[in-house]
């Protein structure tokens, strides 16, 4: 699958407001084949930063940077961001998360 974290710089009057500016996309995106996940958490450190954690089949990522919703974000986000987000995109082993081995609950 194709795993990417990326970081969003939000400009201070938008951070609060990012969940809703952001809505439509990530309805979207969600709604894609092949999407297997697109969640936003808010930095603890920053508040102003949001992450996002998405994966991909490892053939549906191109279709997402090629689909309308995807333009339309290109369009519309940078009025709200600060500096160009950071991102990490690798293909990597396994198609959903894993328990994690070095912490077990119950």
């Amino acid at each position: 699958m194709i795993f990417i974290t990326v970081k969003f710089p939000v400009k201070p009057e938008y951070a609060d407001r990012w969940p809703e500016l952001s809505a439509a996309f990530t309805a979207a995106t969600r709604a894609e084949p092949g999407n297997k996940w697109f969640d936003w958490s808010r930095s603890i450190d920053d508040p102003n930063e949001y992450v996002l954690v998405e994966a991909f089949d490892d053939d549906a990522a191109g279709a997402h940077v090629e689909s309308a919703h995807f333009t339309a974000m290109r369009a519309e986000f940078p009025q709200y961001l600060t500096a160009t987000p950071r991102i990490i995109s690798r293909r990597i082993e396994g198609d959903d998360w894993d328990v994690m081995g070095e912490l077990q609950v119950g």
